[in-house]
């Protein structure tokens, strides 16, 4: 079983400020998941996801999809995906990708039972791949947003915003369960760091307000 780590702070004034009105709404399907109550952040219509984190009760009871950009009808795709050896995809969705600079690029996730793939839509390009062994941990808010850092320590991290962020969650803890003994940590808290780039590390703040979630990232 992996471990799903919770770390409750309190919160602190950042310079760099970035409101999740770009993002859409979470949506997210919902799967197998045991669900419990918790104490943050909870309203009437949303339910605890693993226990901490929050999710719309709409969202619950969805089955998981997993190919919600066709990766067949795109021969780029199963070029990228046959040039690595990869034929068994997981999941795959269109999903924001931060950059260093804290710009939001439109990027094709691709998640297979070995790697995560980032593609640019508009090129084909393959931006990177990620070998599932090279993950370390997930870290999410404990809020109803949209976003996911995934921590890889031997290269950079990797932060993004999907509506689907609960199935993406569910999926690398699985996919990497079955291919090792390895369990792979999911941490929730309202405030993590994040590798950037090798050089650069950032911090995401997540603040429960009345209009929503109000994100901050900063450099640290």
């Amino acid at each position: 079983m992996s471990r799903y780590l919770s770390n409750r702070r309190g919160t602190q004034a950042q310079k760099v400020r970035f409101d999740e009105e770009a993002i859409p709404d979470e949506d997210e399907v919902g799967g197998t998941l045991k669900l419990r109550p918790s104490d943050g952040y909870i309203t009437e219509d949303q339910e605890p996801f693993m226990g901490v984190k929050v999710r719309r009760k709409a969202s619950i009871h969805r089955d998981f999809l997993g190919d919600y950009v066709d990766v067949p009808s795109r021969p780029y795709l199963m070029k990228i995906l046959e040039k690595q050896g990869d034929k068994k995809v997981l999941f795959a969705d269109t999903v924001l990708k931060f950059t260093s600079t804290g710009k939001m690029k439109r990027r094709i996730l691709l998640v297979t039972d070995f790697a995560i793939y980032i593609v640019d839509p508009e090129s084909g390009a393959l931006k990177r791949r990620i070998a599932l062994a090279a993950v370390e941990k997930l870290c999410l808010s404990e809020l109803s947003d949209n976003f996911l850092a995934i921590v890889i320590p031997t290269e950079y991290d990797l932060l993004m915003a999907s509506t689907r962020k609960t199935e993406i969650v569910t999926i690398l803890v699985d996919a990497t369960k079955s291919q090792s003994d390895y369990e792979l940590d999911v941490l929730f808290s309202n405030r993590f760091e994040y590798n950037a780039t090798s050089e650069l590390v950032k911090e995401v703040q997540f603040e429960q307000v009345e209009a929503g979630v109000k994100t901050r990232i900063s450099r640290k």
